[in-house]
């Protein structure tokens, strides 16, 4: 099982390719020693490797087979950077000297940095960060490729004999008890650091499963009740897509349905769906999206004028919706509410969504991750083929393509009429082809006759305006009075002021009038995080600890600036006769930020006490060699008219043991896709790089 990771392995993003340097084999064919030439793609900033010079690091590792002690050993050292960094692993199986269906496994390994370039701390942080994602993996890659070797037929390795003992008696080939192929790695074994040493169980009898828990989310039991069937390359698609936003994403994972369901619109291709999942992740943090179901009341106009509900289930255990688009005025909607608000609502309905299936899946005992629609088209004419209303159904659609992938289970187009071939060409264009696979279409009351809602829909639960006995609480629709309605100006305002009704902040920052904000930290184990927009003006961006508490916030005033301004708040804590060092520290190092920029990041708190985030002026340096101004200078001080700067921030405080982003204190990425205030649905493709500060 061992063996079959080479001379690649796709459980281990970073493992790209090896080569065999040398072999060597007994007579006997006890003894198998083999070396080889392993590249790694190691998980470094991106700066960190342009200093350095390289892209790849590469390994040499030492694999000693003794059949004849039963025994396999593991020596591997860094090739690359070697007269800088030294690094030395062991591993090695051995059969438990009491117990010969037990396994022992031991790993040990050993660093020691020279110098590297003045990154020697970041360097030591990604070893070790690479180190222990190594150890939590091997459990999962060896049972990978046990189960492997099971679903072919293999299910014993005989065990070695002297070559004299097969030629005078061919019995004696054979073992008398097989080697059971079973490792059970213990999850503790994850966690002993650098040195660990475990007796692993191995006996032929298969482990009792375990309930799917946090630490170990891959168990059959998990699966079978919370994912589905899925096969092992599946599986292994869905570890690593899940390993790659651990290391990578900040703030939480989302959950594996989640992610499996960007896996399944995409085929299973890592790659595409990685990169639809990251467009959708940051898509949902500029919108909150997150918090839309906490935060957002719909306007009255749609709860009375939107013809769509939710309405029990159908046969398999879906969420069944209703939408009455025939009876729905989408014109009068776009009229008095705007694209924006239609857009929002429908996300709000996609969010109950996902809800609703995480709650069947506890109710049915099994996993429900999509649900069913029930459109009715009685009613629909060409008022519904309205231009701007046809426009924002397209982008409607857009939307919850890019970020809703495999929620929809089936789709019921009821009685349906003779305009509906028009609107079905304009659309039909924009959905996903596994999509229109679910699409059922019925004209007049074909619905009731065989192949219809009956057979995917109970009796007992079929709305009363299609025939059936159930009160159906949909709102009928109708027509939105016009004087609802709103001028194109207004629409264009409130669609602007929709997206940026956030739980961001507002804050102005002045030359010597800087922005904080106090965050109090009771248990030092907590850990910091912010996402912040600079809107205008470079800025600084600092984190202070001090074990007293400042005087309370107060609102400065600097004359010519208005401090209270609808632009933003600006808030000093840190009093003027206090001294750096003495009665506040600096945890990170300063971070200059550009206008433009996003950044988000996080700190592991060291101590309790209280914290303090700033935001500060930046003044352009001067030219060194002249007293002259650079042209750069004067450029940037224009664009900051009067030393002021705006961000808008959000800060968030949370137990490192729910935290599963960067725990190497400061970490943050800057992109240059736009404001938060933007009305945009997708953000602009940008570099991105990382920042690993001691």
């Amino acid at each position: 099982a061992y063996e079959r990771r080479f001379p690649t392995c796709p459980l281990i993003p970073m493992f790209v390719a090896s080569d065999t340097v040398n072999e060597y084999k007994s007579e006997d064919e006890a003894v198998h020693v083999i070396e080889r030439r392993c590249k790694l793609d190691i998980d470094a900033p991106r700066l960190l490797k342009k200093i350095a010079g390289v892209d790849y690091v590469y390994f040499v590792q030492k694999n000693s087979l003794n059949r004849r002690e039963r025994t396999l050993h593991i020596e591997a050292y860094n090739e690359t950077f070697s007269n800088r960094v030294i690094i030395n692993e062991h591993c090695s199986y051995t059969v438990h000297p009491d117990n010969e269906d037990w396994t022992c496994f031991e790993q040990s390994a050993s660093l020691d940095i020279k110098s590297f370039f003045g990154f020697e701390s970041t360097v030591e942080k990604i070893a070790m960060k690479q180190y222990t994602s190594n150890i939590k993996k091997g459990k999962e890659i060896i049972e990978y490729y046990l189960k492997q070797l099971e679903e072919e037929g293999i299910t014993f390795v005989p065990r070695w004999t002297p070559p004299v003992a097969c030629k005078s008696e061919s019995s004696t080939c054979h073992p008398r008890r097989p080697v059971s192929p079973a490792i059970n790695i213990p999850e503790s074994a994850t966690k002993e650091g650098l040195s660990n040493k475990e007796i692993l169980n191995t006996s032929s009898s298969p482990s009792e499963p375990t309930t799917g828990t946090p630490d170990d989310k891959l168990d059959a039991d998990y699966i079978k009740r919370y994912l589905g069937d899925l096969t092992p390359m599946q599986e292994s698609c869905l570890i690593r897509l899940r390993q790659w936003l651990q290391e990578t994403h900040k703030g939480k994972i989302p959950k594996d349905e989640h992610i499996l369901r960007f896996l399944r619109a995409r085929d299973f291709n890592i790659d595409k769906a990685r990169e639809i999942l990251c467009q959708s992740l940051t898509w949902r943090k500029q919108h909150q999206v997150d918090y839309i179901l906490d935060t957002w009341n719909p306007p009255q106009v749609l709860q009375d004028y939107y013809a769509g509900g939710w309405h029990h289930h159908d046969k398999d255990g879906r969420p069944l919706y209703v939408l009455r688009l025939g009876q729905m005025d989408t014109k009068g909607l776009v009229r008095a509410l705007g694209e924006e608000a239609l857009l929002r609502y429908v996300l709000s309905i996609n969010e109950e969504g996902l809800r609703r299936c995480e709650e069947n899946t506890k109710v049915f005992g099994r996993p429900i991750s999509s649900w069913t629609c029930l459109v009715d088209l009685e009613g629909l004419n060409m008022r519904h083929l309205w231009r701007p209303g046809v426009k924002a159904l397209l982008r409607i659609i857009e939307v919850v393509e890019a970020n809703y992938p495999e929620t929809l289970g089936r789709l019921l187009i009821l009685r349906a009429p003779r305009v509906f071939p028009v609107l079905w060409t304009l659309v039909s264009p924009f959905i996903d082809d596994n999509t229109r696979k679910k699409f059922l279409i019925y004209a007049g009351n074909d619905y009731q006759g065989p192949g219809g809602l009956l057979d995917y829909i109970d009796k007992e639960i079929i709305p009363d305006f299609l025939g059936g006995e159930c009160m159906c609480e949909v709102p009928e629709g109708g027509l939105v009075p016009k004087s609802l309605y709103r001028t194109a100006e207004e629409l264009e305002n409130e669609d602007i002021k929709l997206w940026t009704e956030t739980i961001y902040q507002s804050a102005s920052v002045f030359k010597g009038a800087p922005h904080e904000v106090l965050i109090q930290i009771v248990d030092a184990s907590s850990v910091i995080t912010w996402d912040f927009d600079v809107c205008k003006g470079d800025i600084v961006f600092n984190i202070f600890h001090s074990k007293r508490a400042p005087q309370p916030p107060k609102k400065d005033s600097l004359g010519a600036h208005s401090i209270t301004s609808p632009g933003g708040n600006n808030v000093q804590l840190i009093d003027k006769v206090w001294q750096l060092g003495r009665d506040y520290s600096m945890v990170e190092s300063p971070l200059i930020c550009k206008e433009g920029e996003s950044v988000q990041g996080s700190h592991v708190t060291r101590w309790p006490g209280f914290y303090i985030l700033q935001w500060k002026f930046h003044s352009m340096p001067a030219c060194a060699t002249t007293n002259l101004p650079r042209v750069d200078d004067v450029l940037a001080s224009l664009q900051v008219s009067s030393h002021k700067c705006k961000v808008m921030y959000y800060t968030e405080v949370i137990g490192s043991e729910d935290f599963r982003g960067s725990m190497t204190s400061l970490e943050s990425s800057h992109s240059g896709f736009s404001q938060l205030s933007a009305a945009t649905t997708s953000s602009s493709q940008s570099h991105s790089s990382s920042m690993i500060s001691r």
